[in-house]
Formats: C-alpha cells, sequence, structure tokens
C-alpha cells in the first residue's frame, strides 16, 4: 500500500467557484490596480489551472469588468446601504459622507479612477463603469427625495444635489491622489457644505 496520499480537492459549485475567482480579482483590483488582474493570476492565487477560470470568463477583459463591478457595489452598500426608513435622511446623508470622505474610502476612490481611465479602451468596463454610476446615482438620489418628502431637507433637487455630492467627492478623490487625509479640513469637507447649501440645512448640520 502505498504511504502516499493524493491531496484532495474540494469541488465547488459552479456558482462558488466563480464568486470565488471574483472575489480575488476584486481583491487584487482594490489593492494593485485592475491591469494586474490575469487570468494565469488568480489560478495561481487560487491554487487551480488557468484553464478553469477561463471556462468562467473566457478573457481577462471580462474578468476585469466583472471585478470592478463587484468592488464597486460592495462599497456602495458599505457607504449607502439600502433601506434604513427607520434612521432619519439626514443622520443617514451624514454617515454617507462620512464614510465617502475618510481613509477608508482611498482603496475604492483609487479604483475608480483607475477603472475610468481603461475604460477609454475596454468596452466591458465602459459598460460596467456606467451601469454603478448609475446606481450610486439612484440610490443618494432616492435618499435625497426621502428627506424632501419628509420635510428634513428645506429645499433642493434630489437628482441634481445627488449629482453634485458624487462630483464633489469624484473632485477630491483625484485631486487629492485619493488621500484625503492629506487635504486641508475646508476642502476635505467640501461635500458636505455643498450637501448642506443646497438641501437648505444650516452649515455643519452634516458633520455628526
Amino acid at each position: 500500500m502505498s504511504s502516499s496520499v493524493e491531496r484532495k480537492r474540494i469541488r465547488k459549485s459552479p456558482a462558488a467557484r466563480r464568486a470565488e475567482i471574483v472575489a480575488q480579482a476584486a481583491s487584487i483590483a482594490l489593492s494593485e490596480g485592475l491591469e494586474c488582474i490575469t487570468l494565469r493570476r488568480i489560478g495561481e492565487d487560487l491554487d487551480v489551472r488557468p484553464g478553469l477560470v477561463s471556462h468562467y470568463f473566457p478573457s481577462a477583459e471580462e474578468l476585469v469588468a466583472e471585478a470592478f463591478g463587484s468592488a464597486a457595489a460592495a462599497e456602495l452598500d458599505a457607504v449607502l446601504p439600502e433601506g434604513g426608513a427607520d434612521t432619519s435622511a439626514v443622520e443617514r446623508l451624514a454617515g454617507f459622507l462620512a464614510r465617502a470622505s475618510g481613509p477608508a474610502w482611498d482603496g475604492i476612490s483609487r479604483l475608480w479612477l483607475n477603472a475610468r481611465h481603461l475604460s477609454r479602451y475596454r468596452d466591458s468596463l465602459r459598460v460596467r463603469v456606467e451601469a454603478q454610476e448609475a446606481d450610486w446615482r439612484r440610490r443618494l438620489t432616492g435618499l435625497l427625495a426621502e428627506g424632501v418628502e419628509r420635510g428634513e431637507f428645506p429645499s433642493g433637487e434630489p437628482e441634481v444635489v445627488a449629482l453634485q455630492i458624487l462630483v464633489v467627492l469624484d473632485g477630491l478623490g483625484a485631486n487629492a491622489g485619493a488621500d484625503v487625509e492629506s487635504l486641508p479640513v475646508e476642502v476635505a469637507r467640501m461635500a458636505f457644505r455643498v450637501a448642506e447649501s443646497q438641501l437648505g440645512l444650516r452649515e455643519g448640520a452634516l458633520d455628526s
């Protein structure tokens, strides 16, 4: 009887294996950049044959797009969760701005800059970037519309204000090299001041 025992591989369901591949690609995207995602790299990281990765994603371009979409969607859920009707719109907006302006935002901010640059040359990625931009606008607009309906925000057009806030956050990330801690306080809090001004709130109302 042979003393050697062949290591058994755990056979995963197609859905579980695909999710594992996307999760690993998203992790690389956040830590190293979308350019570092290759089918071979994912195979090595997961200790599987590259052919298995290509079974789910025939091209690296498709995997890059999926990795970005997964990371951006997860970040949206983290900084601006769906629902929350039991919490005031003011509190939820303040929480969103705090999370989207803090150090934890740096990684996703770099990823957005990376994705927008590469999307000029990659059609699949451009489609995912546009879809994620729409999702972020939709969710923030919904929160602002709810606040206006409840009378928590005295004024403001939700869709317009949502765009203004997101443009400021994008601009801060781009101009600061995605390092919000390096900015003067007056600059770092620009998204707060814009939101307060456009929604008819007193200055500082969203700082808490």
